[in-house]
């Protein structure tokens, strides 16, 4: 198939409470979720789609779920989510309709699909662990076995998203307990693809930031409303009351990646 150029917002960490309200972080979470959905909209670049790389919700409330089905229903393209650490996956194919998609487990009790669009292939991994480990997260065995079925050397270009960010990110607190348990052997089963691997995107971190290891790009968007600090001497999280509120606009061409970091002002 011959590759197009395509385009997609990618966006996380909304924290939809169950009511209009809600606060987080000193901040009310959803008018800024209804803000960006107007700002997608009116892009002067329409995107093919809109990932969630997760925690949609900050508690699985119906009524939390109720609010962000309402406000993501405005959006004039598909979505896609992540299964966060704060999310339940029931409560996603319960209330949150997105694109067309294929399974790529057996297993109900894991969000992890696959979805191809002008030539490039999606894959969305369920990093979520046992609640004793959160808020960090673990890829299962059979979330490896997608992961080395999938990482390989021949195929179309491959952009993974995922909740948890899996490489250390030089923030003491963010890595005692934001990554991926198993991380390095994530790593490790994607090297076979660097070649067509064009990113893996996730959230999580409520902050924008990429790292790049053996030429493979680990992309993170900011939080749709709260942003956290990161810096290297930070042992205690903290909100950053100066950074606004993020999104990213990603670029696919047949030849590169361009990711657009994006900001606006708090409603």
């Amino acid at each position: 198939m011959t590759l197009e150029t395509l385009y997609f917002v990618h966006i996380s960490d909304t924290h939809f409470g169950p009511t209009a309200g809600y606060s987080r972080h000193g901040q009310v979470s959803l008018p800024s979720a209804q803000r960006l959905v107007d700002l997608i909209n009116s892009l002067p670049v329409k995107p093919d789609f809109v990932i969630h790389t997760g925690d949609v919700v900050t508690e699985p409330h119906p009524a939390s779920y109720a609010l962000a089905a309402e406000t993501f229903a405005g959006l004039r393209m598909p979505i896609y989510f992540v299964n966060g650490n704060h999310d339940t996956v029931q409560d996603i194919k319960d209330y949150l309709p997105m694109g067309p998609q294929e399974e790529v487990t057996a297993d109900p009790g894991v969000l992890s699909y696959a979805f191809e669009r002008k030539g490039y292939r999606f894959l969305i991994l369920d990093a979520q662990g046992p609640a004793e480990i959160d808020p960090q997260g673990y890829l299962s065995e059979s979330q490896m076995a997608i992961v080395r079925r999938e990482a390989q050397p021949d195929g179309p270009p491959l952009i993974i998203f995922i909740h948890y960010p899996i490489l250390p990110m030089d923030s003491p607190w963010m890595d005692k307990n934001m990554l991926v348990i198993n991380g390095d052997a994530f790593h490790q089963a994607l090297l076979p693809a660097r070649q067509r691997l064009r990113a893996v995107f996730y959230g999580h971190v409520h902050r924008s930031m990429q790292t790049i290891r053996d030429g493979i790009i680990y992309a993170a968007v900011g939080s749709t409303f709260a942003q956290f600090t990161a810096w290297p001497n930070d042992e205690i999280i903290d909100f950053d009351a100066q950074a606004m509120p993020a999104y990213n606009f990603v670029h696919l061409l047949p030849q590169q990646t361009i990711i657009h970091q994006h900001t606006f002002p708090r409603p």
